[in-house]
């Protein structure tokens, strides 16, 4: 490895670093929004629901805005616009202002995370080893950073745009500065490039549909615990309104640890094997909490969850990037999509079951939908696909292969 591949790897880390920290700090700081801005609780979900459209449409725009320019490129311009539209929801006093910061933050995370996860599947790729749970780790830990520092600005009532100003002036300039070193897939030549190019053909949807399926499936399952948790623990296990924070707290620390060793397990066992495992704990997290006699119970439940849900994102989209050698940016791209598709529609989901049925009922359904993963596990793995002109043709090698043949 080089020293600018080390760069590269450590500066895209601190790139979803950063990431995790301002996107915790909008999410958990809606409370305080809504209340700046006098928005009502009738229209606060179309508000809520306007930023993973606007992302769908920044990732959409992103696949073709890469036949362009490299990834990092845009991740070099997007993320200081994500930060900016942070400090401008802190900063207006119209309900068109929020609009228009909201807006900016949408489109705009959309091309970082298509773009971030892009250059991270290509580092992957020249690795030659599993490094894609490493960087996502790095989100979490920016999420408990980004949480923490929310929770001290709710705590002391500091106003908005006084505790999003620090932040921003801290990690604007380190992202931009860190940007220089970012590191693009290298255009492979001679006989390596007529490899890819056999190997890849076009991204055809059919064959991209598992992962989009799993993906989604996965982030229903974690905007389950983000959005509805708390009001679980307290409303159905009875719990104390502090007690009731607790649970996301847990769910994003066991998620940082998951991934912090998840590369190592997809080296020794294989992606196939670490995402069925993740597929089945988190299951029987849900489970868990479906059946919890009292709160600490729940607790334990949502600590399954962090353990199980963490390691399935980042593998598909490395085995998106491997199904695609030579189009992965446009697999990733695409595939990105269905994070916000699963965000959109898990929270609503839960919300509509637990009111029709009830909320422990309706935690069975993201547990059956996450073992719905099982069935695409295959996915995950090195071997043959079948694409559009309906002939096969071999996969490139998974980064994350056993020795057991996994």
């Amino acid at each position: 490895m080089t020293d600018a591949l080390r760069r590269g790897r450590a500066s895209l880390a601190f790139s979803f670093f950063a990431q995790g920290a301002a996107f915790a700090l909008l999410v958990t700081r809606i409370p305080a929004i809504q209340d700046r801005y006098g928005v009502s609780d009738g229209l606060l979900p179309l508000f809520l629901a306007a930023v993973p459209i606007l992302a769908g449409v920044g990732s959409v725009c992103t696949e073709q805005l890469v036949k362009r320019v490299p990834p990092s490129q845009v991740l070099r311009w997007s993320q200081p616009v994500v930060m900016l539209a942070l400090l401008g929801v802190g900063a207006g006093d119209t309900m068109a202002e929020l609009a228009l910061s909201l807006a900016a933050f949408g489109l705009a995370v959309g091309a970082l995370d298509a773009s971030m996860n892009m250059l991270g599947v290509s580092l992957q790729r020249t690795y030659g080893r599993s490094i894609m749970l490493g960087f996502h780790a790095a989100y979490s830990l920016g999420g408990i950073v980004g949480a923490s520092l929310a929770w001290v600005g709710a705590h002391w009532d500091v106003a908005l745009f006084l505790a999003y100003v620090p932040v921003v002036l801290v990690l604007l300039p380190a992202v931009f500065v860190g940007s220089a070193w970012y590191v693009d897939a290298a255009a492979p030549a001679g006989d390596a490039a007529k490899d890819v190019e056999a190997e890849s053909g076009p991204v055809v949807f059919k064959l991209l549909l598992p992962l989009c399926l799993v993906m989604t499936f996965a982030y229903i399952g974690d905007s389950t615990v983000s959005n509805w948790s708390a009001k679980y623990l307290e409303d159905v296990l009875g719990s104390s309104e502090q007690l009731a924070t607790v649970p996301y707290n847990v769910y994003m620390v066991t998620t940082l640890l998951g991934r912090s060793i998840g590369d190592l397990g997809v080296r020794r066992f294989g992606a196939v094997a670490v995402v069925r495992a993740g597929a089945v704990v988190a299951a029987l997290g849900f489970a868990v909490v479906a059946a919890a006699p009292g709160a600490w119970v729940g607790m334990l439940g949502f600590t399954l969850l962090g353990l199980g849900l963490c390691v399935i994102v980042p593998q598909t989209f490395a085995a998106a990037g491997r199904l695609f050698p030579g189009a992965s940016d446009t697999a990733i791209a695409r595939l990105n999509i269905f994070n916000y598709v699963g965000f959109l529609i898990g929270s609503p989901l839960v919300g509509a079951l637990g009111d029709a049925w009830n909320y422990r009922g309706a935690m069975l359904v993201p547990m059956v939908l996450v073992l719905v993963t099982l069935v695409y596990a295959r996915s995950f793995e090195a071997g043959t696909a079948r694409y559009g002109d309906g002939h096969e043709r071999p996969r490139t090698a998974d980064v994350g292969r056993g020795s057991n043949g996994v």
